[in-house]
Parts: C-alpha cells; structure tokens; sequence
C-alpha cells in the first residue's frame, strides 16, 4: 500500500479532531486573504485615505502576531484548548458580519485586529494539537493542516469578486485612484477577478456606484459558520460541554484497541517528559520555565535557528506576494497591469498546490530531505530570475517554482523541530511567532527599499532572505548534531547509573545472610 496501515488506522481513531482542525485552518485562509480585492470598497466605506486604510492591515498582522504568542496557554487541557478554537472560528464569523457595519477607520482597524488575534490562537493551537496527536507521523497531517490556509486563501477572492464596484466611489483624487488600483491589484488572489481592476482604471461617469460589497462579507460568514459548529460538536463527541449528558464511549475496533495499549504504556513517560522541558506552551511560559535551566544551549539554539529560517521563509512568502506585482509592472519588465496581476494568483496557487503535493511527499521523505531540497530550490529559482530578468516568461515560471518550493517549508521545519527535541519544549508556540514576525517585518523592509533603490532590488532582496535563511538551516543541522550526542551521553551515563544497582541490592541482601548465620 501507499500509505501505512498504521498511518491510516491512526488517522481513523483521531479522524474527528483532525478535520476539525483541517476546516479551522480553512477559516484561517478564509480571513486572511479578503482584504486585498475588498480593500478599495472598505476604502469607499470608510472615507479613508490610503495612509490610513493601510494600518488596516497592520492592525490584523500585528494581533496576528500576538495571537500566535499567547495561542499556547489554552494549550494545557483539551477542554481549553477546543473552546478557544470555537470561540476564534465563531470571532471570524461575527466579524465578517459586522465588517459592512464599520463606518470609519478606525472601527474597521478595531474588528481586523480582533480577527487577527483570533486567527493567531487558530494558528498555534491547531498546530500544537496536531502535533500532540500524531508526534513522529505529524508531517503528512501538517501539510494537509497547511494546504486548507491556501484553499480558503483561494475561495475567500472568488466569494468577494461579483460584488466589487466595477468604478469606485468617486471620492478620490486621480493620483490616489491610481495608487489605490495598484494596491488593490498587488493583493488581489483570484484570477477571475482581474477585468474589475483593468475597468476601474477608467474614468467613471455618471455619478457614484452603489457597492454591494457587504453581501460577500456576509455570504463569507454563513460560509464560515459550520466551523465552529464543528468544534462545538467535536467538544460534545469528547463529553466537554457540561450541560450535555455522558454517554458510554463506543468499543474500539481491534486495531485502534491494540494502538491504544501502546500508547498507553508510553503515555506515562511522555507525559512525564513533556512536563519536565515545560510541553507545547505560549512563548513567554516557556522562557519562564524553571526546568529549563538544566537543558543544554543545542537546546535553545535548534528553537531560536528554527525560527529564523521560518522568519526569512516566511518573509520571502509574504515580500514576493505583495510586491511582484510591482516589480512586474515596473521597467525592464513593463508588463500590462491586468497580465501582472496575475502573478500573485499564480503564487498562491502553486502554494496551494504545493502543500497538496507535500502530503504524499512527506510521508516517503524525511522532513528535513524535503527542507534541503525546498530551500536550494527556492534559492536557484530566484537566481535564475536574476539572471534572465528581462524575460516575461520565466517571470511567470519562476513565480510557480517559487511558489512550490516555500509551499512545504514550514509544516516541514516544525515537524523535524519536534521530532529533533522529542516533542519537548516550545517549538511550535516559537515557529509560528517567528514566522508570523518574519511576514510582516520583511513586507515592511523589502517595500521600504524597493521605493528608494527601484524595482530591481525586489529579486536581490529575495535572494539575499534565503541564502540567510539556507545558511540558518545549515547551522540548525550542526545544532541537531550537537543534541544527538549530548542526548547519547546522557542516555548512556544513565545506563552507567543504574547498572550497578542490582549488584548494590544483591550485596547487602548477603551481607543481611551473612550476619543472621553468624548471630
């Protein structure tokens, strides 16, 4: 067979919680990927300039941020972690609901870094419990967890685009007009959608347009509502809601009966190790955990040169989705504005593709073969961009390599992370943060020095991030390397403890024989 028997008898007896998981993560990309072909619309709505409409988005990614930080803590029983999911899916709800409400700015900034923070605990909870479930077989379950972010990403454009307003407002100055369009078009997903920004770009007449914007926000809410109907009714499987009654759990199959002896002769000893390197907490538990004094600096590093890598990965994901389009537009490139938008739907969906593609990968491949292999191609790939710059083609091919080789990287990286530290520690809380700083920080960076140094820096910029980030990686493999021997030594000093103990018992229990026969 394909798959393992033991793979599929283990996905069968936790079925119920990793789709859950799986649609939680739809509401992720759901939520994250609305606000670039909306935002000209809630631009109309909220009588804002572009300066301001901007903090939009750094009001959703800085509570992203956050959420991913704390999302941890709900982390230490399955009934806290469960009821912080359905409260974050049902948050997304209300919010795409109340979105058309918000009149000004400042409302809209409010509800968007409420989602966000909501959509930060999604990230790091679902991550961990999988995690939790699965351990050593967690990389075929990651990628599946990460490709739903992608299907909602793609879904979420294509809901929104037959209520766009095809003219605007008419609230604008021309240059703004013109900035806004281009804005709109860098973060728009859905290809489908591109004749809405070729025709906004000309002059309108006739007065304002009606946007019917709010009936997408709201169809994007009754969308999402069966998420968290399906973590309330996953808490009732599981006998958490108090009000219901408790039922007898049905009888295990002789599979799923024979999984569960095994784990439970180890789940002692997990638990006990998983308590004594502080388990799968938020960020700042873990750094105030007193039981991590004793642990060695590989330790420490393997997290710290996990989430760089994730850091730099992440930040060239997020750098080139928003700004290829610019560089595209811009000479020696000079494409049409409708065929350079549709290089940031061809990213995102070679990502979607990607992680599809990784699922059967990750289960014949060790996580950290797919990591070698990703990082060198997502280096030759912008190399080659480099090097034939002016060809409009390899532009477009180049963007779906790009787009296929950081698919993978993250659900790769925070399963070898776990693996290399037996599932101890705070490697999960650590990725997500780090990868979620590193999106938002590079996108700032990349765009501060493409508008001073040109639009040529964008690729150099991108080269630069992952040859950082490749040579991150190499040093976590040295610092993986370091781990296993220091895990050796103790392993075997451990050994070298406890051997002499039955010949200490077995001595004393003569010396006992022999003073009763002399008395």
């Amino acid at each position: 067979m394909f798959v393992d028997e033991r793979i599929v008898t283990l996905f069968k007896r936790n079925a119920h919680h990793t789709l859950t998981y799986w649609s939680v993560f739809f509401s992720f990309g759901l939520c994250i990927a609305f606000l670039g072909p909306t935002i000209l619309d809630l631009q109309c709505q909220t009588n804002s300039t572009l300066s301001q409409i901007t903090w939009v988005f750094f009001a959703q990614q800085f509570c992203l941020l956050i959420g991913s930080s704390i999302g941890g803590v709900f982390k230490r029983t399955l009934f806290s972690a469960l009821s912080a999911l359905f409260v974050s899916a049902l948050i997304i709800s209300v919010i795409f609901a109340i979105i058309p409400l918000c009149n000004n700015v400042l409302l809209l900034a409010i509800a968007m870094a409420v989602s966000g923070f909501a959509m930060g605990i999604i990230d790091t909870i679902a991550n961990i419990q999988l995690v939790t479930i699965y351990q050593r077989d967690s990389a075929v379950f990651l990628q599946a967890l990460h490709f739903f972010i992608g299907f909602g990403a793609l879904v979420s454009p294509l809901i929104a685009d037959p209520f766009l307003s095809e003219t605007g407002c008419g609230n604008h100055t021309g240059n703004g007009t013109e900035i806004m369009h281009h804005f709109r078009n860098m973060l728009r997903n859905s290809p489908i959608a591109e004749h809405n920004i070729t025709q906004s770009h000309l002059p309108h007449e006739g007065g304002e347009e009606e946007s019917n914007v709010h009936y997408a926000f709201w169809i994007m809410a009754l969308i999402n509502l069966p998420v968290p109907i399906a973590v309330l009714f996953l808490m009732y499987r599981e006998q958490l809601i108090p009000c219901c009654p408790r039922s007898t759990p049905p009888l295990l199959d002789k599979d799923e009966l024979a999984m569960e002896n095994q784990q439970g002769a180890e789940g002692s000893d997990s638990e006990q190790k998983e308590h004594q390197a502080g388990g799968h907490g938020d960020i700042f538990s873990c750094c105030q955990n007193d039981n991590l004094r004793g642990l060695p600096v590989s330790f420490f590093m393997i997290h710290v040169l996990g989430g760089m890598v994730l850091f730099m990965t992440d930040g060239i994901v997020g750098a080139y989705a928003g700004f290829v389009y610019t560089y595209a537009v811009a000479p020696p490139m000079s494409l049409p504005h409708k065929t350079a938008g549709y290089l940031a739907s061809i990213f995102w969906a070679a990502i979607t593709a990607g992680r599809l593609l990784s699922i059967p990968l990750s289960y014949r491949f060790q996580p950290v073969r797919l990591l070698m292999f990703n990082l060198a191609g997502a280096i030759v790939t912008v190399l080659m961009l480099l090097i034939f710059y002016t060809s409009n083609t390899f532009l477009f091919v180049g963007t779906c390599l790009c787009g296929l080789f950081l698919s993978s990287i993250f659900p790769c990286m925070l399963a070898y992370t776990e693996d290399i530290l037996d599932y101890q520690g705070c490697a999960t809380s650590v990725l997500v943060t780090s990868a979620g700083m590193g999106e938002m920080v590079m996108q700032v960076l990349v765009g501060s020095i493409i508008q001073t140094e040109g639009s040529y820096s964008f690729l150099l910029c991108g080269m630069i991030i992952a040859c950082i980030g490749f040579i991150l990686f190499i040093g976590l493999l040295l610092f993986h390397r370091m781990h296993r021997n220091y895990l050796t030594g103790t392993t075997k000093m451990s050994a070298m403890v406890e051997e002499p103990a039955p010949e200490q018992n077995g001595s004393a229990k003569t010396e006992q024989i022999d003073e009763k026969e002399n008395s």
